[in-house]
């Protein structure tokens, strides 16, 4: 679910944060995928044509699988598991009338990714040549503390709390570009911040008001009224002793430190430790697999292989800013002493060569 309202505001407050890319500009880029949004469509894509989840256009994927869920998770968790029983209750209302929308649309509603689909796409992934990277909690964070360290250039995820757990740069709508035909969405962290005009630790705060996964917010206080709090008292405690209370009912036993603690110092993986190493996909063992059993189609997933092993071989190409990169600049005083240095070792090797010595005697 990540932020209420979270991207509305960005782009209304902060609108030089956000910037829309074609895939193709990011050539050569390693980015986190959170997993658990793009496994459908993975295994939809596959399907179709057998060439999926790789470095689509130069991209170098490492995708990060979600660990256990936080404890503070359990009410939305909850939550969940009622709408889902919803959910089934009007799928068979829907099939009794025939109603093939929504038939559909609450087909869709009940999709759940399980332990076992997990499994599957790890294997996968590893025949691909494909890293990835099990979370200890949630992969937003894992994503985020990636970016952080420069593993990677961005955490992708459709989750916008990706930049309350701190990820400079978020890319969003990557997994569905080439299916929906959208522009990425880029949000620099640092951008948002400056336009919003506040600090990180304020951010925060301002994520838990308009509300998140992992607690309840202050009903009456929409995502104006928030940004306006914040930046006035800073935090979540000085609002509390600046509002009224009556007009905007506090939860009880609200878990907003909790919450807190939690973008802050995520559960995530240990950075340090992390390789990632993508390789040439182990063809005859993927055929084996996938088409052994899967039965899926040889030639496609041959074809796939094979189309995997030739971007690979373009994004080691890399991208032109890693190799030439700006160590610092000659002032213009330094590039004027520069000149005159010059300029004086060649007037003394000018006059060191003897006067008439190439010109023709009398």
């Amino acid at each position: 679910m990540g932020i209420h309202g979270l991207a509305k505001l960005i782009a209304d407050v902060a609108p030089a944060a956000i910037k829309e890319n074609d895939i193709k500009s990011y050539f050569g880029r390693k980015v986190a995928v959170d997993a658990s949004m793009c496994i459908y469509q993975f295994l939809i894509a596959v399907r179709q044509d057998g060439n999926t989840l790789q470095n689509e256009h130069g991209i170098k994927p490492v995708y990060v699988f979600d660990g256990k869920p936080p404890e503070l998770k359990s009410g939305e968790l909850a939550k969940r598991s009622e709408r889902r029983a919803e959910a089934e209750k009007q799928l068979e209302a829907a099939q009794e009338a025939g109603e093939v929308e929504n038939i559909e649309k609450f087909n869709k509603r009940l999709v759940k990714v399980t332990k076992q689909h997990n499994e599957e796409c790890k294997k996968l992934l590893k025949l691909m040549g494909i890293p990835y990277v099990d979370a200890p909690c949630e992969a937003e964070a894992t994503c985020a503390a990636l970016v952080k360290a420069g593993k990677v250039y961005a955490a992708a995820t459709e989750d916008m709390d990706a930049l309350t757990f701190g990820t400079p740069t978020l890319l969003r709508h990557l997994t569905a570009s080439e299916a929906k035909k959208l522009p990425i969405q880029e949000i620099q962290l640092s951008r948002a911040l400056q336009g919003i005009g506040i600090t990180q630790e304020q951010f925060v705060d301002l994520c838990i008001l308009l509300g998140s996964d992992y607690c309840e917010t202050i009903r009456g206080i929409g995502p104006k009224r928030a940004i306006e709090l914040v930046r006035q008292h800073k935090t979540i405690e000085e609002v509390l002793d600046n509002i009224d209370l009556k007009k905007y009912p506090v939860p009880e036993n609200w878990l907003y430190k909790e919450a807190r603690q939690l973008f802050i110092h995520p559960e995530v993986v240990e950075t340090e430790s992390v390789d990632l190493k993508w390789t040439d996909p182990n063809e005859e063992e993927l055929v084996s697999y996938m088409c052994g059993e899967k039965q899926f189609n040889e030639d496609r997933i041959r074809n796939g292989a094979k189309k995997l092993v030739k971007q690979r071989q373009g994004s080691t190409q890399g991208r032109l800013e890693d190799f030439f990169k700006v160590t610092g600049s000659i002032s213009s005083s330094k590039r004027k002493e520069t000149e005159l240095k010059g300029s004086a070792k060649k007037k003394a090797k000018t006059a060191s060569t003897p006067k008439g010595k190439f010109k023709k005697g009398k």
